[in-house]
């Protein structure tokens, strides 16, 4: 289903479930792609929100909830998309276009790779075949110019705080097959933070929108006791994250997300990985890959610096996808 097309694309749907790190994904390939995009976070009506990949292909635009965005006329140049249930939106799009729209999905698409025109997805998702641009990490929209503004943005808030720095991405429980913040995951944190700070060490830490409201509470209130900066991603005020990217002087994330653990290599400073209970064969095998090549360590109270080539994949598969189809 793929073609070459006469123009360099301008526009963008981002078409995923809603979720940040979803849509943090597709927006770094979009803004790598120099495309100006549109997010549709979609939601499929009962009983299609069960059905498997394959059942939705038929017609997925009569699919969608009554709440989901509606996805009509006129076409972008092309669509992103991301979830697996997401991918037959991508195709029904180019479908209905006359085979106008790109459809690029990022990660594993739950149909066959060849229905859609790219795939790029990360090793450890086992994607194969000729379309398929494969990573060692995820995608994100974090870059240089991002971090160099917001550490302008937020030195001055930061700067009371003790040196060296070290920036605290906190996740959640994600499924109860997989990793979950549990009250023992909550207070081998806690104590290893208090090590952290009583050897001198500063903390900014922020929560996510998954954190689970007792480790929310427990490690947000132990930051503030540390002397340190604390925010809360459900709460109000401008997010911190990416002035706590820049300034770091090492990042502590959680391991239950692929997403924030790129976004901290990215940085090219020490990242260490704090255990969580349960496991993700995927994120698992990701996780293990990253402490092999020498690029993360394992969270144990002490701070360690060494020096290791950050990923770099959202740049790289948009030079890949500029290649295959000639977007000059």
């Amino acid at each position: 289903m793929s073609r070459t097309p006469l123009a360099p694309p301008r526009t963008a749907w981002i078409v995923s479930p809603g979720q940040v790190g979803m849509k943090a994904q597709c927006r770094g390939l979009a803004e790598a792609l120099g495309l100006a995009y549109e997010f549709k976070d979609i939601r499929f009506r009962a009983p299609y929100a069960w059905l498997p990949e394959r059942f939705l292909i038929a017609n997925p635009f009569a699919m969608l909830a009554a709440d989901s965005p509606r996805l009509d006329p006129p076409w972008p140049d092309v669509a992103i998309t991301l979830g697996s249930r997401c991918a037959p939106i991508g195709v029904a799009m180019k479908r209905a276009s006359g085979g106008k729209v790109v459809a690029i999905h990022v990660q594993r698409p739950g149909l066959p790779v060849a229905w859609l025109d790219a795939v790029v997805a990360p090793w450890h998702d086992r994607v194969r075949g000729a379309n398929v641009i494969e990573t060692e990490a995820a995608l994100h929209h974090v870059t240089p110019a991002k971090l160099a503004e917001a550490a302008e943005r937020w030195r001055p808030v930061f700067a009371h705080l003790p040196r060296p720095l070290v920036g605290v991405v906190l996740g959640g429980s994600n499924g109860l097959r997989r990793y979950r913040f549990s009250e023992g995951a909550v207070a081998r944190l806690d104590a290893n933070l208090r090590t952290l700070a009583a050897s001198g060490a500063g903390l900014a830490v922020t929560t996510s929108r998954r954190t689970d409201p007792p480790a929310r509470a427990k490690l947000l209130a132990a930051a503030r006791e540390l002397g340190g900066f604390a925010y809360d991603a459900l709460g109000s005020g401008e997010n911190p994250y990416l002035g706590i990217l820049a300034l770091a002087d090492a990042l502590v994330v959680t391991e239950d997300s692929v997403s924030m653990t790129s976004e901290a290599l990215s940085t090219g400073k020490p990242v260490l990985v704090a255990d969580l209970d349960g496991k993700s064969g995927r994120i698992a095998a990701f996780q293990a890959e990253m402490r092999r090549q020498g690029r993360t360590r394992q969270f144990d109270g002490r701070l360690e610096t060494w020096t290791y080539t950050p990923p770099d994949d959202t740049a790289r598969a948009a030079a890949a996808l500029k290649a295959r189809f000639g977007w000059g």
